[in-house]
């Protein structure tokens, strides 16, 4: 006799582990420091964070409020573009130039461009981008 054991045919969503509020609080934090790198306004900034650019003043200034899960997810993608460029660059000024560089793969915009359209999904796309350059897709 066979035994059959049940097998979990059941669709289930993939959910990531969360982000903590701690580990958000430190990406801010290394975030305001690549933004400085990159040369952005606070005005650029507050796009890319999709928040009041008065809002990313005070928070830039240590008045952190609640970070929710769409500015995580900001968070986390404007990490990914800077872990990417540190892989594709060797010389860490060369992927900081590259974001207000004119790019053919964004049909002569550059990335920054791209990210200032201000929708979590331009953040997505120049990350997208940037795996695919470094991973050699």
């Amino acid at each position: 006799m066979m035994l059959v054991l049940p097998i979990d045919t059941a669709v289930h969503a993939f959910r990531p582990d969360p982000i903590s509020d701690e580990e958000a609080a430190a990406m801010f934090r290394a975030v305001v420091n690549l933004f400085a790198r990159w040369d952005l306004t606070d005005e650029q900034a507050a796009t890319l964070l999709d928040m009041p650019a008065r809002s990313y003043r005070r928070w830039k200034g240590g008045e952190q409020g609640r970070i929710d899960r769409d500015a995580k997810a900001r968070l986390s993608n404007l990490m990914g573009v800077h872990k990417a460029l540190r892989i594709v660059f060797r010389e860490p000024q060369r992927g900081y130039a590259w974001i207000k560089a004119p790019n053919d793969a964004f049909g002569g915009r550059s990335a920054l461009e791209i990210m200032l359209g201000g929708e979590l999904t331009d953040l997505m796309r120049v990350r997208r981008y940037l795996d695919a350059e470094r991973s050699g897709w």
